[in-house]
């Protein structure tokens, strides 16, 4: 196999529409967004019309399990069929994508590359180069696998991170995009801003980017960095049940084959987009929680009482004003401690944890929520973007609204190193118009 490496990197063979082919209409948001607001699908169907579109190739996840899906998943794996026998689809050759998407005032820079699914391991404890970084919630996997079990081809929108604060894998290629052959250059629909992409396939080009994230992967580097832990390279930052999936359809797959048919089967190999943590054009939002038909005192007291035993020590303060909360939030957050706050119809608070036992905030608040929301009968929770929301839901009756602070993306690494998996919601890179559109396509059988 040609461009043979370490850290699990295939080149894949791309595929991408004929250039007759009207982009703006053929790249679709992920399937994973707008899963609550139909209109905007239903806007999309209309934008779309009869032209080619990833929107034929693909299921938004608002219809899984619902009636007409199974009809749906046949109407994509034939459209897919018929789009390489048109040629809608053509063979770019063996390469790599680099990819700038500018959108919200924000731009950032990627590359399209494929990763060997043996390089991964969704389960906790996992000690892979490739990792999760939230919990893999295992029974969503299989309404997703309905849809690539007999799929000929596959679409990314998942976006895997790269710690390299040095700017050695991407930033060399874009530092010279001038000079590569561009693959597309267009607005993408509803608000999703603006994309181009640059085909990589030079040699020289692919066999740099490969070693330099083989120097990301050498273990005397990355042991001085996080100590006597296995290394680590890839970080799942988007679709990690997308990734999940495809690494079971590969199990499925690769129990049917001989040692030697599994080395380059394409199902192997999972197109994502590479980004590495430190673009600017990246930000990582907060994710806070509300909870719902409680009482806020009952979940104070068993808050604290959990937090305490989990942490050695747990103190409840109370403000009479949202800006006293606020500063001393910060007062404590700067000593050490884990403050989190939170809002009930009475006022505002916050638990003060001193000697807080995970890396993140969001951590400590989570696995006690977790245990208060088993004891509490018909309690439930949602998660939410922006905090005027939470302190406008969490001040109502049986309401309690908890806010969290913003995650440095500097400790995404450190803290999978350390706490494996993240709790689930604990960051948001972007809204929804900012998740990558499908557009490039491989094969994978």
């Amino acid at each position: 196999m040609k461009y043979q490496n370490s850290v699990g990197v295939f080149v894949p063979e791309l595929l991408l529409p004929n250039r007759g082919v009207d982009l703006s209409k053929w790249a679709v948001v992920a399937c994973d967004q707008y899963t609550s607001q139909p209109e905007y699908w239903e806007e999309t169907e209309r934008t779309v019309g009869d032209a080619p579109s990833t929107l034929r190739l693909m299921l938004p996840e608002m219809y899984l399990d619902k009636p007409g899906e199974a009809d749906r998943i046949r109407a994509i794996n034939a459209c897919m069929d018929d789009y390489m026998s048109r040629g809608v689809l053509e063979n770019r050759g063996q390469g790599f994508v680099l990819v700038r998407r500018s959108v919200a005032g924000n731009v950032r820079h990627g590359l399209v590359l494929a990763l060997d699914l043996e390089c991964y391991d969704y389960n906790k404890g996992a000690t892979t180069l490739i990792r999760a970084t939230e919990g893999t919630i295992v029974e969503r996997i299989p309404p997703r696998l309905r849809i690539r079990e007999n799929a000929p081809l596959e679409m990314p929108h998942i976006i895997v991170l790269i710690d390299d604060p040095e700017r050695t894998v991407i930033e060399p290629l874009t530092a010279n995009a001038d000079a590569l052959e561009q693959l597309y250059d267009f607005e993408l629909m509803q608000g999703g801003g603006h994309i181009e992409g640059w085909l990589i396939d030079g040699e020289e080009q692919i066999s740099g980017v490969i070693a330099a994230i083989e120097r990301l992967a050498c273990k005397e580097a990355f042991q001085g960095n996080y100590g006597d832990k296995p290394v680590m390279v890839f970080a799942m930052g988007d679709g990690n049940h997308s990734f999940a999936t495809a690494k079971a359809s590969w199990e499925r797959i690769k129990a049917t084959l001989t040692p030697e048919e599994a080395l380059e089967h394409p199902a192997r190999y999972a197109l994502v987009e590479l980004e590495n943590v430190h673009d600017e054009g990246i930000v990582f939002e907060p994710i806070h929680r509300v909870l719902f038909n409680v009482n806020a005192e009952d979940v104070i007291c068993s808050l604290e009482a959990k937090l305490g035993a989990a942490n050695g020590g747990c103190e409840t303060l109370r403000f009479a004003t949202l800006d006293e909360c606020r500063l001393a939030t910060e007062r404590e957050a700067k000593n050490g401690a884990h403050v989190l706050p939170f809002c009930t119809e009475n006022g505002h608070g916050c638990f003060k944890v001193s000697a807080p036992a995970a890396q993140l905030e969001v951590g400590t608040l989570q696995s006690a929520l977790d245990a208060v929301l088993k004891e509490m009968a018909g309690a439930t929770i949602d998660y939410i973007h922006g905090e005027d929301v939470v302190y406008e839901l969490g001040s109502k009756p049986s309401n309690m609204g908890f806010t969290l602070p913003p995650m440095h993306k500097s400790a995404l690494f450190r803290t999978v190193v350390f706490d494996g998996a993240l709790p689930r919601k604990t960051f948001s890179m972007g809204e929804a118009n900012e998740k990558r559109y499908y557009l490039e396509c491989k094969r994978i059988k």
